[in-house]
């Protein structure tokens, strides 16, 4: 891990529900009590019908990995000792998808698409991200 700290994510009144969720241990996305389309990241309405009526729902934590990149340049120098590392899209069991990384992993080119992933929500200075391992 890097001596630099991770640049902190930007939390605003919209995502403040999912920022304090995760610092629980709990990984939440949007649901809309119209439709029941469910979304990450926060939004003020439905991407599908535009209700603007919303629930914050748990994840159950069971996921897949879409697709993936691997890092072997920091553009970050947070990310310097981290290298090689992956960014992943991943669909939550739920169906929102979000972005983040395989942790856990021998060789980093090792992902496959619809690969079973496990969230692991992980500590970074002073917030929690979710994070993934192989399940």
């Amino acid at each position: 891990m890097s001596d630099i700290d991770l640049p902190p994510p930007v939390r605003t009144d919209l995502t403040a529900p999912y920022w304090d969720r995760l610092q629980e241990g709990v990984l939440t996305y949007q649901r809309c009590r119209q439709c029941g389309h469910a979304w990450l990241p926060a939004r003020t309405e439905c991407p599908a019908c535009l209700h603007d009526q919303v629930d914050w729902v748990p994840a159950s934590g069971r996921a897949h990995v879409v697709s993936w990149v691997v890092f072997h340049m920091a553009y970050h120098k947070a990310f310097e000792r981290r290298l090689p590392y992956n960014v992943a899209i991943i669909e939550l069991e739920e169906g929102p998808r979000l972005i983040s990384n395989v942790l856990g992993l021998d060789d980093p080119n090792g992902l496959q698409i619809d690969q079973p992933v496990l969230l692991r929500i992980e500590r970074e200075g002073d917030f929690a991200l979710p994070r993934f391992v192989p399940a």
